[in-house]
């Protein structure tokens, strides 16, 4: 769970209305009588995948293990450890919450007043709330280590869960751990600081899915990476039949004794099970109508009527269906955070993004130009405007936002673009892109080569749906198992971007209004990576370097200073591309919303699937698996921090409709129309040029 951070320094107008919203909700976040412990959110989340074992350091062992020593023997035991940690958390989340709200008081006081009465106090305060905030993560993060470490079995039972779902009785022989597993080991673990710690290598389907009742699946991050991973061995039918065997087999048997391996077996099934649908129903559930009615199905037949597990799983189907499911929408906004007390929970956490300081922010290491001042000093500078009387048709009222026309939008054309500064621009497509990049999930992001997905993006023609895309060339997942092809609305979506800059820019009629435009762009892009938003920006870069607009007259009468945003825009295309993790270096990511780019994102993913994923054995490498993993799990990251700019709805719906309009656009033939895309020679040189060559001609007939 990690902070949000708006902006380098809390401005005397940040308290908005959006942070008086998350306030109220952190007021009722523990209010409603808390889920019983077993039915608390069971996906490990992002950061599992990508940090691993590293993600509970020594200093998490070292506290659950000293939690409840000061009181008597029995608190030694792990359910008096459990609540007594839900009772430390829900003290300090409501003395964090109470800090915050007197700070905002104090902050309005003082900007009404406008004296120095608070000014000592607010600092001292803003650094309490830093404190406050991150003892509340690191209980949240020892609460997480104690789910996490709830049913596994050790090792030599996983032979046990594979012979637990056997139903045919002519192949009940005992399954052998090291023809399923290959392990390699370390010499010290991180974590638990012992020696010849085995870590998983490889495994067969069957022995990769069995690892997940493993002890440590949980606290090793694997049950997270196999839920992002699996479909390269296993189909998402052979899954869920795994997992309801194992049920079947141990539901009735299994004892109230938690200790017994049956019960470890069944728990940790339905552990699992859930984990799945919380974080990936978008994606195998939501698309595969027989897959869910199996599912509901079995719930109701065979769990709902013995288990507590079965109801809970039956409303949270439900809620997924009907759009509330975390993993359909991460970042949906404050309402879904008052819907879901879990949301609510992570909403706490980003009360504080604007107390947060980013000097840094706008100092990129990979700029190029030398003596750039800050945006500001651009958009001080007044660039040709059209007449501003020309923007209002298309930008009257909220409530005509979906009656605007596209033919009233093409009367106020290019003006308003050249009338918002590029800071509005800015925040307007990133709320934009914001809305399309929430919808995708880390999984759309693998097996992109059977989509079509290549390299400077050629995907799906214009006249071909994606649909029709065949998935028999070069598919890396099992031949029956569905993909979401979430990933070519995507792209398509960025391609359309791309090409309204190039037609906004070549249907100018006038030099001058042209390089007003590129000098917009080149602001806007500057802006979009400077707030993290790379999607935004390397969308713009790629309708600037189109060959058309490449070969324009108005690039070299562009002032030298903007013209240098064109290089430094290239060094950070250069920059994403250099490493799949660059965007993660360091905590910025944990405090700053980020939007990838999906091009670039969905490009190394395919560099880590080139190569066999399986070995001479037959045994599929979980080592390769593990990265391919950890990279995608950036997307469920970038999708906890979102950005709160407020949305400007008439500029919004004035931006979609001029990217719809030019979305299939020929940039050739629309260039082809004005004159202004064409070097002019002077009148007097063309006349003169013609002068000459009739007098040469004159000449060879005499």
């Amino acid at each position: 769970l990690q902070s949000n951070s708006c902006g380098p320094g809390f401005a005397e107008g940040n308290t908005s209305s959006e942070e008086q919203a998350m306030i109220r909700i952190a007021g009722n976040s523990y209010l409603a009588s808390p889920s019983p412990p077993d039915f608390h959110g069971c996906s490990p989340g992002w950061s599992s995948a990508f940090y691993g074992a590293e993600c509970f350091d020594s200093e998490v062992h070292s506290y659950l293990k000293n939690l409840g020593k000061q009181k008597s023997s029995e608190s030694q035991n792990i359910d008096a450890k459990k609540v007594e940690l839900e009772q430390l958390l829900m003290m300090e989340t409501k003395n964090y919450r109470k800090t915050i709200k007197f700070y905002q008081k104090l902050l309005q006081k003082e900007r009404r007043s406008k004296g120095p009465e608070n000014k000592a106090t607010l600092p001292k305060l803003k650094g309490q709330l830093q404190e406050m905030k991150s003892k509340v993560q690191f209980l949240e993060l020892v609460k997480k280590y104690v789910q996490a470490k709830q049913w596994g079995v050790e090792s030599y039972v996983l032979p046990t869960v594979i012979d637990s779902g056997k139903t045919d009785s002519m192949d009940m022989a005992p399954t052998d751990e090291s023809s399923l597993l290959l392990y390699y080991n370390t010499e010290k673990h991180q974590c638990n600081n012992q020696n010849g710690v085995r870590v998983l290598q490889a495994g067969t389907s069957l022995g990769l899915m069995a690892y997940l009742y493993s002890r440590n699946a949980f606290l090793e991050g694997y049950v997270q990476q196999f839920l992002y991973t699996f479909r390269y061995f296993c189909t998402q039918e052979e899954f869920l039949q795994f997992l309801l065997d194992r049920i079947s087999s141990t539901l009735s048997s299994a004892s109230l004794d938690p200790s017994t391996s049956l019960t470890k077996i069944c728990n940790r099934s339905f552990y699992i099970l859930q984990a799945w649908i919380e974080d990936c129903y978008s994606v195998d559930f939501a698309t595969n109508t027989d897959l869910l009615g199996t599912l509901k199905e079995f719930i109701s037949s065979k769990v709902a009527s013995l288990n507590g597990y079965g109801e809970r799983l039956l409303s949270l189907l439900k809620d997924a269906s009907a759009g509330k499911s975390g993993s359909t929408d991460p970042c949906s906004g404050v309402d879904k955070c008052e819907e879901e007390s879990e949301e609510g929970r992570k909403t706490l956490h980003s009360l504080c993004k604007k107390l947060s300081e980013d000097a840094s922010r706008k100092n990129f290491y990979w700029k190029l130009s030398k003596g750039m001042g800050p945006m500001a000093q651009y958009q001080r500078e007044r660039l040709h405007t059209g007449s501003g009387v020309l923007a209002k048709p298309c930008c009257s009222s909220f409530t005509e936002e979906s009656s605007v026309s596209f033919a009233r939008a093409d009367e106020v054309g290019p003006f308003l673009l050249i009338e918002c500064s590029a800071q509005q621009l800015c925040w307007q497509l990133t709320l934009l892109q914001q809305e399309v990049f929430h919808k995708c999930h880390p999984v759309h992001f693998l097996n992109s080569r059977a989509l079509g997905v290549k390299d400077k993006y050629v995907a799906v023609p214009k006249a071909v749906s994606a649909d029709t895309v065949s998935l028999k060339v070069c598919n890396l997942f099992l031949s029956k198992c569905i993909q979401d092809q979430y990933l070519l609305q995507l792209l398509k979506n960025a391609d359309s971007v791309s090409t309204w800059v190039a037609a906004e820019i070549v249907t100018c009629h006038t030099t001058k209004r042209q390089v007003s435009l590129l000098s917009k762009f080149l602001l806007i892009a500057k802006c979009c990576y400077e707030q993290r938003n790379f999607a935004t920006a390397m969308q713009i870069l790629a309708g600037l370097e189109n060959l058309i607009v490449r070969q324009l007259p108005a690039w070299k009468i562009l002032p030298a200073k903007v013209a240098e945003i064109m290089e430094e825009l290239k060094a950070v295309e250069v920059f994403l591309k250099s490493d799949s993790l660059c965007l993660m270096e360091g905590d910025r990511f944990k405090t700053l919303p980020t939007i990838p780019s999906a091009h670039v994102l969905a490009m190394h993913v395919q560099q880590l699937e080139t190569g066999g994923f399986t070995m001479t054995n037959g045994a599929h490498k979980w080592t390769k698996l593990r990265n391919i993993a950890k990279v995608v799990s950036q997307v469920h990251a970038f999708q906890e921090n979102p950005y709160t700019y407020a949305p400007d709805f008439k500029l919004q719906s004035y931006l979609r409709q001029r990217i719809t309009h030019f979305k299939d656009a020929d940039i050739s033939a629309l260039a082809a129309d004005n004159c202004a895309n064409f070097h002019q020679i002077p009148a007097e040189k063309h006349s003169r040029k013609i002068q000459d060559t009739l007098r040469r001609m004159k000449a060879t007939f005499q």
